[in-house]
């Protein structure tokens, strides 16, 4: 009989699709995957392909923003209750609200929010553009949305006038200045890189900050061996394949019980019978690439 990934192989090949597996999945979804990475990187590289299904290891905005980049490709979700707690924290009405209150400002959105929300943003962002969209944007006010932490970030290295809102990742809310000490303390040698979605006070006291793709590039250029990551712990699997005898220590707490919902089973289950199929309003869909598209063109 058959395993798992002999059964997904045989269907990908079949159904001419393409697997994709976020950083924080877990580590047997990952090596299933043929592209791993951050949710709009993966996106941008399923557009890339000729694939007809696209099977998004993800929590639903990341599968919302693969079909915005790619509306003739049919968009599969593994575990579609698979939500991001942050994107629920971000509605389009509350957007409208917030833009009622603050006329002048330019709303840009990480990327980390639902089609329909994104239908009321200017402008989208990364963690690792969140900078460069921000200081590209034409006005010095900003509403960022929804993360209150890579705001308040972005607020300090831009120096422009960002209105932050009250959204944030319960993962890398929950890292803390005491939790990252107490690894200090563990490996002194070790060097601490930390995502821009931890509080600003664990920011300041990193020695590296950025994405989960600029951790990676930095861990593997770094002459250093041992690191604190300051992420989701599934990152912790791709760093060690890209970094052979470094070694990387992680918080307990930094754990995504969302992401982990997504198994080689799942996968399976989707490819076989293609559930989970992510369905936008057309509407909607026109709207929301607005603003992924003005990131893009900023980008280049």
């Amino acid at each position: 009989m058959q395993s798992v990934a002999q059964q997904i192989a045989a269907l990908k090949k079949e159904k001419n699709a393409v697997i994709l597996a976020h950083n924080y999945t877990l580590p047997e979804v990952q090596d299933l995957a043929d592209f791993v990475g951050d949710s709009l990187g993966l996106s941008r590289e399923a557009a890339a392909t000729d694939a007809d299904i696209i099977v998004f290891c993800g929590v639903s905005f990341m599968g919302e923003t693969a079909k915005i980049l790619s509306p003739g490709k049919k968009v599969l979700l593994p575990e579609p209750e698979a939500k991001c707690a942050m994107a629920a924290m971000c509605s389009a009405e509350q957007i409208r609200q917030v833009k009622a209150r603050y006329p002048d400002a330019t709303v840009v959105g990480y990327v980390n929010t639902s089609a329909e929300t994104k239908t009321e943003v200017d402008y989208c962002c990364t963690s690792a553009n969140a900078l460069n969209v921000v200081n590209a944007v034409p006005n010095d006010r900003i509403i960022f949305v929804p993360d209150y932490n890579l705001g308040k970030y972005v607020r300090e290295k831009s120096g422009k006038d960002v209105i932050l809102w009250s959204g944030f990742c319960p993962v890398h809310q929950g890292v803390t200045v005491r939790q990252m000490q107490e690894l200090k303390n563990a490996h002194p040698d070790a060097e601490v890189v930390a995502h821009p979605e931890c509080r600003l006070d664990v920011l300041n006291m990193a020695d590296f900050v950025g994405s989960t793709e600029a951790i990676l590039k930095h861990c593997a250029a770094s002459d250093r061996n041992e690191f604190i990551v300051l992420t989701e712990m599934g990152m912790g699997h791709r760093l060690g394949k890209a970094c052979p005898g470094k070694k990387f220590y992680f918080t307990q707490q930094s754990l995504c019980m969302t992401m982990k919902m997504i198994s080689p089973e799942s996968v399976l289950d989707c490819l076989v019978n293609e559930t989970g199929e992510i369905v936008l309003d057309g509407d909607v869909q026109e709207r929301a690439y607005v603003p992924v598209k003005r990131m893009t063109d900023i980008l280049g």
